[in-house]
């Protein structure tokens, strides 16, 4: 049985900004078992842009893998800035920025579960950094 609370750190980085960048999330259950992980290249885009896509990712692995969804969900983000602007304390003045917390949201509606963002330092997300670091590496190994 699925647990009813999961948690899921998130990461985004870009090497530059803009430069290559790459999102990606890590999915834990309450006794901190995990469950799954995935990340993607995002081509040219900002740090910002990055870390959202990077909670959009793991909203979307969220609607498609889980028939029963959980009751909360919580994520760890190492922005504060992108954990102040999905809380609602800080406005999102660019489009695509607004576009992407959009789909964010409407997702979290559709799924009914409590959707809580909460900032941990870098040092505290290294298994989230290592998998987008991993991805950006890819990248850079064959451009």
């Amino acid at each position: 049985m699925l647990s009813n609370h999961l948690i899921i750190y998130t990461d985004g980085a870009s090497r530059g900004n803009p430069g290559h960048a790459a999102g990606g999330f890590i999915v834990f259950d309450s006794k901190k078992k995990k469950i799954y992980q995935e990340s993607k290249f995002l081509e040219i885009t900002t740090n910002n842009v990055a870390e959202h896509t990077a909670v959009l990712m793991a909203h979307e692995w969220l609607q498609r893998n889980l028939a029963e969804k959980p009751a909360k969900v919580e994520f760890f983000v190492d922005s504060q800035l992108v954990v102040n602007q999905l809380n609602g304390n800080f406005k999102i003045k660019s489009s695509h920025l607004k576009s992407i917390v959009s789909k964010t949201k409407q997702l979290v509606a559709l799924a009914s579960y409590q959707a809580v963002y909460n900032y941990i330092p870098r040092e505290r997300n290294t298994l989230a950094d290592a998998l987008v670091n991993s991805e950006l590496d890819k990248v850079a190994a064959v451009t």
